[in-house]
């Protein structure tokens, strides 16, 4: 059974094209000047530095566009000329090559920045706003979603002291039900939440599973999109959430499940 359709998989592995397509289908993404198959390539830092000021967006994230795992991804802020740092989990040793470092530092300087930023733009760079996030006890957060078959069946917090929330970068599982009752008390609703990935899901209506990353505005009323991630996620020890029809599975298991119950039906429906 092919779970995942090749041309979805291509465009989730490109985030220029997944932010597009996530925009062009109406879920609420991170304004981006790099969104979609017509935007201009980003040939090194002139062109990031062009594009924050255009856009009026004193702070951005700037990604590769094939990454995972937050490698090469920096989180950048400017406050007037000259004035640049960033946060990343790159390293660049001696003879200027990268390395990808389990170790989040600080950018200090444009030039330290730009050489970073001119180094990975060959291969093709993404260009975002960087929205204010929730926090939980005075960590930023954000939530990985797991959607199968059309459903959001998992969810976790991730907190962390820095702009990634990456659980190998030193990010920390936060608590779910504190982000639910933060949802409640803004007035907002979790059921909605969880209908964003929905959605997003549903612009890759041939892949089965994928992993959603939500990201909660200041003060947990509302909801972005950052990114869709082909094949979900594994998230251990984590079952399914209530009322997700994946209770008590973990999300390879729901995915099992999926497949199993579309088999169950077509079956009905071929028999009938």
């Amino acid at each position: 059974v092919l779970l995942d359709d090749p041309g979805d998989i291509a465009v989730l592995f490109d985030k220029r094209l997944c932010h597009g397509v996530l925009a062009a289908a109406g879920v609420p993404v991170p304004a981006s000047p790099t969104s979609g198959p017509a935007a201009p390539p980003v040939r090194g830092w002139a062109d990031v530095r062009g594009l924050m000021a255009d856009g009026g967006m004193p702070r951005v994230f700037v990604k590769p566009a094939h990454g995972s795992s937050a490698s090469g991804v920096l989180a950048v802020e400017t406050a007037g000329p000259g004035r640049v740092r960033a946060t990343t989990s790159v390293e660049r040793d001696g003879a200027g090559r990268l390395h990808n470092s389990l170790r989040v530092r600080r950018l200090t300087t444009e030039g330290e920045v730009a050489a970073v930023v001119d180094a990975l733009a060959p291969d093709g760079l993404h260009v975002e706003r960087w929205l204010p996030k929730a926090s939980q006890h005075g960590r930023a957060a954000d939530l990985r979603v797991v959607v199968v078959d059309g459903r959001a069946t998992h969810a976790v917090v991730r907190t962390s002291r820095s702009p990634m929330t990456n659980l190998h970068l030193g990010g920390a599982r936060g608590d779910l039900d504190e982000a639910r009752a933060a949802v409640a008390a803004a007035g907002g609703s979790w059921r909605a939440a969880l209908a964003v990935c929905e959605r997003a899901a549903d612009a890759f209506p041939d892949t089965l599973c994928v992993g959603v990353d939500l990201l909660p505005s200041t003060g947990w009323r509302r909801f972005a999109v950052g990114e869709v991630n082909a094949f979900g996620d594994l998230l251990p020890r984590l079952t399914g959430l209530p009322g997700s029809g994946a209770e008590g599975l973990d999300t390879y298991a729901a995915q099992v499940a999926a497949v199993l119950n579309r088999a169950g039906n077509h079956r009905v429906d071929a028999a009938s």
